[in-house]
């Protein structure tokens, strides 16, 4: 997991601000992330995404009365789906791991994510670590004194670089007690790794995993890199574009055989349709195709 704090961070952050903003029954109301962006910040971005009509919805321009109703469109359609989806899946089910005994909350490449701030009940309760790159984790304290935002007495921030770094040696030197369950979010990096990156990537993990800890994460399936959708394959291009290959996919048994190889036992697992009718529940968004999730808990042999 290399530093994807730039145009990444930012357009994730975008996209839920515009989501928030302009949806009457958002997926996941997330109302802070405008906060994180400057006003510059945010008309650029917005500029971007309105000048990339002809290469997100060529047939569509001029179809829109607005600038809002077509940056709603294409926000809803390319941006948001991914980072909205799967952000609403993990704090749902993270709300319901703290039932079963859970007492830590783990963000792996936590990015500008929001979590910590506007859940402040459950981080008065529990421990959140929030690991990402130093460099996107120094941005996001600027943006977060700029905003004038009281840190959490139970947030901690963990600076690691991800390709040399020790995951598990950087937790436990920050605070983070093995012996206590714990909930870990792995969200919007297995696509840019390879197979055995992942592995190990959960190895690491595993060896400070209390039993009975659960980890989600979103990866792609075995069609993303032969789909015929028009938006996947501009994800494909705009991350190759960006200097963020898309490196891995699997199908439906290999992703269960690799976790259950490794020891985890997986609870859910769920689809791009599971994930319309269970998360989304409305039109005002469609889930993306080929990106599915797992939820999977540790056992200890």
């Amino acid at each position: 997991m290399e530093d994807r704090s730039g145009i990444t961070s930012l357009m994730s952050a975008f996209a839920r601000a515009v989501h928030a903003e302009y949806e009457e029954n958002p997926v996941l109301r997330d109302t802070l992330a405008r906060k994180l962006l400057s006003d510059d910040e945010y008309k650029m971005i917005e500029n971007y995404v309105l000048s990339g009509m002809d290469f997100f919805e060529p047939d569509k321009k001029g179809c829109f009365s607005s600038d809002t109703d077509a940056l709603r469109y294409l926000v809803n359609t390319h941006l948001a789906p991914t980072p909205l989806c799967r952000s609403a899946y993990c704090e749902n089910a993270l709300k319901t791991a703290v039932r079963t005994g859970t007492e830590q909350y783990v963000i792996l490449g936590a990015g500008l994510d929001t979590f910590a701030f506007r859940e402040k009940e459950f981080a008065e309760k529990y421990k959140i670590f929030e690991l990402d790159h130093p460099k996107t984790q120094t941005d996001k304290l600027m943006r977060i004194k700029r905003a004038n935002w009281e840190i959490p007495q139970n947030l901690t921030f963990v600076n690691i670089d991800f390709t040399t770094g020790n995951i598990a040696a950087k937790l436990v030197k920050n605070g983070f007690n093995p012996q206590k369950k714990t909930f870990f979010s792995w969200l919007g990096v297995s696509y840019y790794l390879y197979r055995s990156e992942i592995e190990n990537t959960l190895k690491s993990l595993r060896q400070i995993m209390a039993d009975g800890s659960t980890i989600v994460f979103d990866y792609a399936g075995a069609e993303l890199f032969t789909s015929k959708v028009r938006r996947v394959q501009n994800m494909i291009a705009m991350a190759k574009a960006g200097g963020e290959e898309m490196k891995s996919s699997f199908d439906f048994m290999s992703a269960e055989l690799m976790m259950s190889d490794l020891g985890f036992l997986v609870y859910e697992h769920l689809t791009p349709k599971d994930i319309q009718s269970q998360i989304i529940k409305n039109g005002s968004i469609k889930a993306f195709e080929h990106i599915n999730y797992i939820q999977a808990v540790y056992k200890r042999k």
